[in-house]
């Protein structure tokens, strides 16, 4: 299930680390680009 596009997801990836949001987001978008062998 992918919605977003591989740059979408690195950028929502930058974003959510740069920013500081929510742990558990990180590792899911963490999780994401690991599994697209990013």
């Amino acid at each position: 299930m992918e919605i977003l596009s591989d740059k979408e997801l690195l950028e929502a990836y930058d974003k959510a680390v740069k920013f500081d949001l929510d742990r558990e987001f990180i590792r899911l978008l963490e999780e994401e680009i690991k599994r697209r062998n990013l």
